[in-house]
């Protein structure tokens, strides 16, 4: 239901796109630089199983026309391990490779994007992550630590003569460190690669 949930909330938004617009010229300087803004992964929250109880809040400035860098603090739950693709792979959900409890993570990323033709950019994405690992009860069985890595490309869309935003993306997501897991979180999550690749993402913004 969660996957659900998530794809159509990305379709319903791709296809209220009606135009696309070009970035911000290089040396334009009556640009917006500020932003905020979410993730339409939002809307997994409204799911009846496993909500991930997924928060996230995205400051960003524009240097240039073409270079941008965010702040995102946030924080979510989850009980798969983050090397089953959520949308593709019939085993996300499956109750065999559910984890002895949930991993709530607290984290804040460091984005960097760099506009490339038009609204298409590339973007790096660092987050070190502070884990707390919970048996299904909620109580805490151990802390960890975790650096995830998002890279990503996607396209900037314009919207409201500018006071609105949309980023389709698509991206590879990595697990770049993560400090040792407890038993039984451990054996699952090994099974699973320390990369996902097409994993997709909607960021929406206000400018300021």
């Amino acid at each position: 239901m969660q996957k659900k949930v998530l794809f159509i909330g990305f379709a319903l938004m791709l296809m209220g796109t009606l135009q696309l617009s070009a970035q911000y010229a290089a040396t334009d300087s009556n640009y917006k630089r500020y932003f905020i803004g979410s993730s339409v992964f939002l809307l997994g929250n409204l799911s009846q199983v496993n909500p991930p109880n997924f928060v996230q809040l995205n400051l960003g400035y524009r240097i240039t026309g073409k270079d941008v860098i965010t702040l995102e603090p946030k924080t979510w739950k989850y009980a798969w391990p983050n090397g089953i693709h959520p949308f593709f792979n019939k085993a996300y959900g499956k109750s065999e490779e559910k984890f002895p409890g949930y991993i709530r993570e607290f984290g804040v990323s460091v984005a960097y994007q760099r506009f490339l033709w038009k609204g298409l950019y590339a973007e790096l994405n660092v987050m070190p992550t502070w884990q707390i690992f919970a048996d299904d009860d909620g109580n805490k069985i151990a802390d960890g630590f975790q650096i995830f890595n998002t890279y990503r490309a996607g396209y900037h869309i314009k919207l409201f003569k500018d006071r609105f935003f949309i980023q389709p993306s698509v991206a590879i997501t990595h697990r770049a460190y993560h400090t040792k897991m407890p038993d039984g979180f451990k054996q699952l999550d090994d099974k699973w690669p320390k990369f996902i690749f097409g994993e997709p993402g909607f960021h929406f913004g206000f400018n300021f």
